[in-house]
């Protein structure tokens, strides 16, 4: 189901908002509007209110006019003004989407709500990127127009999340395609990359994809410097094969003079969400919670010591001979080449585990989740694909073609059921595991010492969340604990292939899209994809540890991959590949050396409060600047240059993921303070203002105003209304 909300045009002028949540207990809330403002507008933004905040009282008002562009809008009394989401309400005054006629909503995917929980819980992954470079000229205009007709085509691209503990998935009629361009030379390209890093992507605020181009234009029509592409996305709205999927509709776009023929594309996203709503979960669950893997199945952390600092990926390549005569072995013995990569994997971890005979070892396989019975699946943009938990028991005196056979059926039967989540699992097979220990004793169970080296707190690089442990108390069953690597092979759309002509054609050529890896809560993925050539790359990425890589996996991956095609798997054992190894022991590496909570800082990290500006003279006030998400620095800087009162004037930052560090602002400012953001940082202001305070004092004025409001015009209000701080009405 949908609902569907109308909104007027933005206002041809700017509008600055001053809010004025009361005394305590904030009963007597006042939101000052400065600029044009009438009823259908007001009631538009009230109707977004109540999509992103469902559960937020949807209060009566008044609007006491003062002149054609000043307005007071308050509650009726006994409203619950504290509660009502104030600073949304003042985003959307201040800066409605633009050209946005309608917002519908639906409820996200299982898969969606783990995704986004895992995000804000850990700011920075499931952030993915892509990049390609672009050979020949590269008309702007055109480029743009392109990627606006993409976005104006695929509802995914317009799409984003609301606030709330049960955020719905909000598609938005209008949007902009965000396309930055940054002539060559004007900043190197890792320092793009690191700063595109930092900066991250907020699956809240819509497009769900956002395109760098480094050179091109008329910078990049001579020579032979090609530009360069970066495409970043949230797994939260789109999985790889998806962002591909996009950059093939792109070409086609720009091939066609920057428009696509036709009007959007179906199925998408909210028939995705309708046909999942239909399944009958109950075989699934039945699946699931048997063949979830056991509590006795060890999933160890392939990373081992290293000499000095790493960088958290690595990379190895097998030549186009190589991966032919692989694929032929695997075909030979009724596999693929993901199913041979998945049962050589499970030999490394039962290596790592350092097991003496039979032992299960599990990890997460990604699925595509488009084998489904959906009409047109295989071409639909959206995050379809998921981790799910694999189990194989590794006997070193089985042959090599019995673990491929358990390996290619264990994958085949969960196919079925690819659109679960790994949540999903977790709750089915932990329901499973109570209802067995409540009918007979558990048995009793240690922990793998290596596994619990993977806790969930470690991360790196594809789409998901591994389950959350449950009380060993209650489980047979692993699922619920971390699996300690995760396995994607991409098999995404070629891309260019056939439009390589047509490209051709008009001067130019491209590579292939290559990921950089996005950081998840598995301690390390290996993920596997074709080259321009035809042959196999294999990339190892985990969290910058010092002193811990992953390179010995993978290059014992590569090793195990070049050798096995030599090999009859019927007559070959596991315990003969355990022999092609090296005969050292890996290095195990200790709990406090693993993936750490949080990537090793290159530089030292920036304060959250920034001085921008120091006041003229004692008790004089501060001015806190907000920073909204994606607004940089030099807008603060120029604007703390141009204010004249007597405060002070700091900046309180974002963090990577667009929140804010709030504690310290009370304690290291004093009286009286002002707030003020740019559009979009409304709701982070008032809600600081509320903390603020907590402790019964009276919350600081919130001062709101559009990113296009001048600087001159915004410094005078601010003086204005600090002026008035330390009189509060």
């Amino acid at each position: 189901m949908t609902a569907h909300h109308t909104s007027p045009p933005p206002p041809g002028r700017d509008t600055t908002i001053v809010l004025d949540l009361g005394p305590a207990p904030h009963d007597d809330p006042a939101l000052e509007v400065h600029g044009p403002l009438d009823g259908d507008r007001l009631e538009a933004a009230l109707d977004q209110v109540a999509v992103h905040h469902p559960d937020a009282p949807a209060p009566p008002h008044r609007i006491d006019r003062h002149g054609p562009v000043r307005h007071t809008l308050r509650l009726f009394a006994g409203a619950p003004g504290a509660a009502f989401p104030w600073g949304l309400l003042a985003d959307l005054l201040t800066h409605p989407a633009p050209g946005t006629r309608a917002v519908r909503s639906v409820p996200p995917t299982t898969l969606q709500r783990e995704l986004l929980a895992d995000a804000d819980a850990h700011p920075g992954r499931h952030v993915e990127r892509l990049t390609w470079a672009w050979h020949g000229r590269l008309d702007l205009d055109r480029f743009r127009a392109s990627w606006q007709s993409v976005v104006d085509r695929e509802s995914v691209l317009r799409a984003a999340f609301g606030d709330g503990s049960e955020p719905l998935l909000l598609l938005h009629d209008d949007v902009d395609a965000d396309v930055l361009w940054l002539p060559q030379g004007t900043v190197g390209w890792p320092d793009l990359v690191e700063h595109d890093l930092r900066r991250g992507l907020d699956p809240r605020l819509p497009p769900g994809l956002r395109v760098t181009v480094l050179g091109g234009g008329s910078a990049g029509r001579g020579g032979d410097t090609p530009s360069r592409v970066l495409l970043t996305y949230h797994h939260a709205l789109l999985d790889d094969f998806s962002a591909r999927l996009l950059v093939r509709e792109f070409y086609r776009a720009y091939l066609a003079g920057g428009r696509l023929p036709g009007g959007e594309r179906r199925p998408d996203i909210r028939d995705y969400v309708r046909w999942l709503h239909r399944q009958d979960t109950a075989p699934a669950r039945d699946y699931w919670s048997h063949a979830a893997p056991r509590a006795d199945a060890v999933s160890p952390v392939p990373l081992t010591a290293a000499p000095g600092p790493t960088t958290g990926r690595t990379e190895v390549r097998l030549d186009a001979a190589l991966t032919e005569r692989l694929t032929a072995w695997a075909a030979h013995w009724g596999s693929t080449e993901s199913g041979v990569l998945q049962t050589l994997w499970a030999v490394l971890l039962y290596r790592a585990s350092g097991a003496e005979g039979p032992a299960r070892v599990r990890f997460g396989v990604a699925v595509s989740g488009r084998g489904i019975t959906l009409e047109g699946a295989e071409r639909l943009p959206a995050p379809l694909r998921a981790p799910l938990p694999l189990s194989v028991e590794v006997d070193p005196r089985s042959t090599v073609a019995t673990l491929l056979a358990e390996v290619r059926d264990r994958i085949l039967d969960m196919a079925a059921y690819e659109w679960v989540s790994p949540g999903q699992i977790r709750d089915w097979s932990a329901s499973s595991a109570s209802v067995s220990s409540a009918a007979e004793p558990s048995p009793s169970v240690s922990s793998p010492s290596v596994s619990s080296a993977a806790g969930p707190s470690a991360a790196d690089s594809s789409p998901s969340v591994p389950p959350v442990p449950v009380p060993s108390a209650s489980a047979p069953s692993a699922s619920a604990l971390p699996d300690g690597s995760l396995l994607v092979f991409e098999g995404g759309p070629r891309t260019v292939d056939d439009l390589t002509a047509e490209l051709a054609a008009q001067g130019v050529r491209v590579g292939r899209p290559e990921p950089l890896g996005a950081r998840t809560a598995f301690p390390v993925t290996l993920v596997t994809r074709r080259d321009d050539d035809g042959g196999l790359v294999l990339t190892a990425s985990h969290d910058r540890s010092p002193y811990a890589d992953a390179t010995k996996a993978l290059t014992d991956s590569a090793s195990l991959l070049t050798e096995v095609p030599y090999l009859a798997a019927d007559s070959t054992t596991v315990a003969d590949l355990l022999r092609l190894l090296s005969t050292a022991p890996d290095v195990p590496v200790p709990a406090a050396a693993g993936p750490s909570h949080a990537p090793v800082p290159e530089a030292p990290a920036e304060l959250p409060l920034v001085p921008l500006r120091e006041a003229t003279g004692p008790g004089a006030g501060t001015v806190c600047l907000v920073q909204t998400h994606g607004l940089p620095r030099a807008r603060y800087e120029r604007l703390a240059e141009t204010y004249r009162g007597p405060e002070s004037v700091v900046l309180l930052r974002t963090t990577a993921s667009g929140g804010h560090a709030v504690p310290g602002v009370p304690h290291d400012t004093g009286p009286p303070l002002v707030l003020a953001a740019f559009s979009g940082g409304g709701t982070a202001a008032c809600e600081i203002a509320r903390r603020i305070a907590t402790d019964g004092g009276r919350p600081p004025l919130v001062v709101l105003t559009g990113a296009t409001t001048d600087d001159a015009a915004f410094a005078r209000t601010l003086e204005s209304v600090a002026a008035r701080a330390g009189h509060p009405r």
